[in-house]
This record gives structure tokens, C-alpha cells and sequence, in this order.
């Protein structure tokens, strides 16, 4: 007789009701004909990535992360090319990959269930190699954005306190606070060995996906599954820049894009002279000076050269058997 499969459960220990979800993965592993799931907790030194290998090490036939995006990010990365699929438990204010994969949040029950009778999807992982400002240089994975510049400085600018009292209006003091920067990127960059080119931009964003909270559409035309990132160049020249970009993320992407006559009336030219969108596999990147730069909302530093790639299909990810089948 064939062992019943096993699920890992990593879990961000300041994100989850423990008491509670315990109870909850019980009765859903007994009900789908699971055996115990294995759990093992973050730590401040390790956000997911050990716990994970663990997990794998134990013969874990799936792993449910449980907490933030910063756990999210972790465990995926530990989980590249492994087999073994990603469950999600949205927990916290962000939830960017469940967002961008239409899951529903803020339901235990139907995350679980999603989990343990779900169906796999393959979706894409970007892989970042990043020189920082030290001359050292590491390598992680990201599943939503990877940004350089007013978002990375906005995340360094923002109290983790306050976010934690009221979620993403702590971002507003720090947006405010980084608009005042008048600081550009100056970037030299080659995409997907087309040769160099040269450009200054406040902020420059790298997404596997196109949805920020708040129901912001940055990047209209990425996809989770297509083999490539889409990149957005913001170049403002004043007010009237700032403007050009709230009007094409807000109300064209945010509004019109959404319905057969709103598209009608955007007609074909997506770009405005504040705003730029790039598509492509790979991209190099070397900058003037060491830059913040953050993945998936957490920081990681600053960057003086970037190196980021496409690796496509390599995350099996737990989706409702329902929407994979359709």
C-alpha cells in the first residue's frame, strides 16, 4: 500500500493564527486523504528558503506558504525546478502573487482546499544576479516586480511600525517623502543582447506580473506564463509628467482597459512620453551608482550592475482544479 502524500507547511509565525490554521489543515489533509503535514516556521535569518529545502529533504510532495510576500518570494526560490508545487496561504498586505493569479484571500478554508485538491500550473520565475554597492554579489528569485529607483527608495523610506498598524497607507508618508528626491537613475542597459543603449528614468520596474495592491494595472500586458518580463521605464519632466503617468495607470489600465469600448477609445499607442514599456528575456543593466533596489516589495540593498532572466514554466504553483481544467 502506496503512502499517503505529505504537504509542508512554512510558515511566517508573526502572519498566521497558528492555533487556528493547525486546526484548519487537519481536517482538510484528513478529508483529502493527506498524511500529517510537516510544519516548520521562519525566522528572522531565514524568511523561507532553508525551511523549504527541509521540507524537500523530508519528501514533501507540496509546500504551503504561509505568510507575506517575503515568505512567498523565499520559498519559491527554494523551490525552483524542484517538481514539487507551491501552495499559497495569502497572509499580510501585499499578497502580490495571489493578486496577480486571481486566488482568493483572506479564506483559510479555500486556500487549503486549494492546496490539497487543486491542479498545477506552470508559471514563469524570474532570477536576478545583483552587484551591489560593496562589489558583493548574490542571486535570488522573484515572482511579481523587481524595481530600481522611486519604488525601491520608497520601500527603504517606509516605517515597517506603521505599515504594520495600517497595512499600505504607510506608503503614502513615504511616497511623499521620495517625490521630493529629484535624483534619476542613469542607466546602461542591453536587452536580450541587442546592444547597449543608454537612458535616465526616476524608476525602472522588471515584472513577471502586472498587478500591484490598490487594483493598480502597471503592467497591462504581463503574464505570469508567457517566457518573458515586461519593463516599465518612468521618466517624468515635472508635474506634467507625474500626471501623464497617474492618467495612464490609473484611469486608462485601471478603467478603460477593463472593458471592450474602454480599449476602443485607449486605440493602439500604449506609450506616453513619461511612461515606457519594454518586453523582452533578458536584461543587463549597470548603473552610474550604487541604486535601492527591492523584489517582490522587500528590500535588498543597493545595485550597481543587474543581470535578470526569464526562466520559464520553472514554478509549479496550486491553483483551483476548476480554472486550470477551463
Amino acid at each position: 500500500m502506496n503512502s499517503p502524500r505529505v504537504a509542508a507547511l512554512v510558515y511566517n509565525p508573526i502572519k498566521v493564527d497558528l492555533d487556528a490554521l493547525r486546526s484548519a489543515v487537519a481536517a482538510e489533509e484528513a478529508a483529502a486523504g493527506w498524511g500529517e503535514t510537516i510544519w516548520i516556521e521562519t525566522t528572522a535569518d531565514d524568511p523561507g528558503q532553508g525551511q523549504t529545502k527541509q521540507a524537500l529533504e523530508q519528501g514533501a510532495d507540496l509546500v504551503i506558504a504561509a505568510g507575506g510576500d517575503g515568505t512567498v518570494r523565499a520559498v519559491a526560490e527554494a523551490l525552483h525546478d524542484s517538481g514539487v508545487p507551491l501552495a499559497l496561504l495569502p497572509s499580510g498586505t501585499g499578497n502580490l502573487l495571489a493578486r496577480n493569479l486571481d486566488l482568493t484571500l483572506d479564506d483559510v478554508e479555500n486556500s487549503l482546499q486549494t492546496a490539497f485538491r487543486g491542479a498545477d500550473r506552470k508559471i514563469d520565475l524570474g532570477l536576478i544576479r545583483i552587484r551591489h554597492g560593496d562589489d558583493s554579489v548574490t542571486q535570488h528569485a522573484y515572482l511579481v516586480m523587481a524595481g530600481l529607483g522611486l519604488d525601491a527608495k520608497m520601500l527603504a523610506a517606509t516605517d515597517d511600525d506603521l505599515k504594520a498598524k495600517v497595512g499600505w497607507l504607510a506608503y503614502v508618508k513615504a511616497i511623499a517623502q521620495v517625490l521630493r528626491d529629484k535624483n534619476q537613475l542613469r542607466i546602461r542597459y542591453n536587452l536580450d543582447g541587442a546592444g547597449n543603449r543608454s537612458v535616465r528614468a526616476h524608476t525602472i520596474m522588471i515584472g513577471n506580473c502586472g498587478s500591484l495592491p490598490a487594483n493598480i494595472l502597471l503592467l497591462p500586458d504581463a503574464a505570469v506564463d508567457d517566457g518573458e518580463f515586461d519593463i516599465v521605464l518612468l521618466r517624468p519632466e515635472g508635474f506634467v509628467g507625474w500626471v501623464q503617468i497617474m492618467a495612464k495607470i490609473f484611469w486608462e489600465n485601471g478603467v478603460l482597459r477593463r472593458t471592450a469600448v474602454g480599449r476602443r477609445l485607449m486605440g493602439t499607442d500604449k506609450e506616453v512620453r513619461a511612461l515606457n514599456y519594454l518586453k523582452g528575456k533578458e536584461l543587463v543593466m549597470r548603473l552610474s551608482r550604487p541604486e535601492e533596489i527591492e523584489l517582490d516589495g522587500d528590500g535588498f540593498g543597493t545595485a550597481i550592475a543587474v543581470k535578470t532572466w526569464v526562466d520559464p514554466g520553472a514554478l509549479i504553483v496550486r491553483m483551483p482544479a476548476d480554472e486550470v481544467a477551463a
